[in-house]
């Protein structure tokens, strides 16, 4: 799967079910459910899920919160923008 295709599966009614869990809670974050997307994930502690829960919290506004799960993510706040971020993450876990 490409980002481009991951973009196309957007206009779907369900993400596919047998992609990630990271994936399927930025899927619904492309979708604009930001709700569906960080219940997703906020109960997972694996680096990976802390880096999405990361930039769910910066999207949604709450910096503390996203660097703090940035920190257990073992990453640092990045300079790019959220859609930057969204396409960095998908690429990375497709």
């Amino acid at each position: 799967m490409t980002l481009t295709e991951f973009e196309t599966s957007l206009k779907a009614e369900q993400p596919n079910n047998s992609i990630s869990i990271q994936l399927q809670s930025l899927w619904y974050d492309g979708k604009g459910d930001w709700h569906k997307a960080h219940s997703l994930i906020d109960h997972l502690t694996d680096r990976e899920s802390a880096w999405v829960h990361a930039y769910l919290h910066r999207k949604e506004g709450d910096i503390w919160n996203a660097d703090y799960w940035y920190s257990k993510a073992g990453k640092n706040h990045p300079a790019l923008s959220l859609q930057q971020e969204w396409e960095q993450l998908v690429a990375y876990f497709i």
